[in-house]
């Protein structure tokens, strides 16, 4: 039973996918964009550089750390005369002498010292040897994958077995986002289709390997996906009503500037990012009322079906209670730089939430909110009828 319900779910996404490829063709071909087009399309596939890592033997030149109060801090530029060692690449072991410009009005400024590591643009001549460097970034890739290992081990140190299913199920996730969702967006699928599609599977197989294969489940299932649609219709219907683009931000902005992408459906990927981002609350409430009301029922078999219902929506009150805040903090969290910026330049409340940026953010913390609500009655009323152990 389970195996056909995965099956079919899989089959229904990608025929769902499939029915909604993009219908404007290859750009190449556009004679207002296929020229730009075809430089994009080449600049990506065939850069002409590499990114590789490189480690700063010695610092022969600084003049960073000097006091210089008689220069405008416009035009206060120092410079660092920086010895490295490329770790990576055709050119590993290679060692070049390179300057690092820093505008002291920047406050992102890259200064290093010894031993520090680095991602640098190595551009090579026709002969194959290095011709340029540029500095790209400072090394911070072990300290991430550090934490995310300690993440991964905390999960099974504290969960044992159950955590040890929450690393493969978040890995699945990931993957399925990573490798199937975002390239299918990409190719001009429809973005909410695809999402839902990909929610759909990532909630069945994550609840299936979490809870295991019986009616509890099957509950929680149904209740996280009716959520996130709920999220999804919300969402919908605002940002049609308030004429959002999801183009609000620069990233949406600098996707769209690539002719190759002008093709993508901008306010479905605004939608998908409303669900994938509900997802998570949604599926920890639908889980939650599904096992408490499984618990009621094992202890008292007789329970009738409206007194079960009751106490499903009593716990699912307490539980939004705590959670309806969840996905409003998580969104205020990440625009803090942002909300700051509004008020060191004193703009008015009404200038602010007509901001396409702004007004979409809202939709999807508030969209994301009710889809949680949601999910707490509809996973009671199918946890009370036909999710019911007997």
């Amino acid at each position: 039973m389970k195996c056909r319900l995965l099956v079919l779910i899989i089959l229904t996404s990608l025929f769902l996918t499939s029915c909604n490829s993009n219908p404007e063709g290859d750009i190449t071909k556009d004679e207002k964009y296929g020229g730009l087009a075809t430089y994009y399309e080449e600049d990506m596939e065939k850069p002409e550089y590499d990114v590789v890592k490189a480690k700063v033997i010695r610092v022969d030149r600084d003049d960073t750390t000097l006091d210089r109060p008689d220069i405008p801090i416009e035009q206060d530029i120092r410079y660092q005369h920086l010895y490295i060692r490329l770790l990576q690449g055709k050119h590993k072991g290679e060692e070049y002498s390179v300057r690092n410009t820093v505008e002291m009005v920047n406050p992102y400024r890259l200064v290093f010292k010894t031993g520090d590591k680095m991602y640098i643009y190595v551009y090579e001549t026709d002969k194959g040897t290095v011709g340029n460097i540029h500095i790209y970034e400072r090394c911070r890739d072990s300290a991430i994958f550090i934490i995310v290992i300690a993440f991964l081990i905390l999960l099974v140190v504290v969960g044992g077995f159950k955590g040890l299913k929450s690393v493969i199920t978040l890995t699945f996730t990931i993957i399925l986002i990573a490798f199937v969702m975002l390239p299918l967006i990409l190719r001009g699928f429809n973005p909410l289709v695809v999402t839902v599609g990909i929610i759909s599977i990532t909630t069945t197989f994550t609840l299936l390997i979490i809870s295991g294969w019986n009616k509890k489940t099957r509950t929680a299932i149904l209740g996280t996906v009716g959520g996130v649609l709920v999220a999804a219709l919300a969402a919908g219907l605002v940002s049609g009503v308030a004429m959002l683009t999801g183009l609000g931000d620069e990233q949406a902005r600098m996707l769209a500037y690539i002719p190759q992408n002008r093709h993508l459906d901008f306010k479905g990927i605004l939608l998908s990012g409303i669900i994938i981002g509900a997802l998570g609350a949604v599926m920890d409430v639908s889980l939650s009322i599904a096992s408490a009301m499984w618990e009621i029922e094992d202890n008292t078999p007789k329970i009738s079906t409206k007194r079960l219902i009751k106490s499903g929506m009593n716990i699912g009150k307490d539980i939004m209670g705590s959670m309806s805040n969840t996905l409003i903090l998580a969104y205020v969290g990440g625009s803090i730089h942002l909300l700051l910026l509004f008020i060191a330049y004193d703009i008015t409340i009404i200038e602010i939430l007509n901001m396409d940026m702004i007004a979409s953010e809202i939709v999807r913390a508030v969209a994301g909110s009710i889809g949680l609500i949601s999910a707490i009655p509809l996973t009671t009323w199918i946890g009370g009828t036909i999710g019911r152990k007997n």
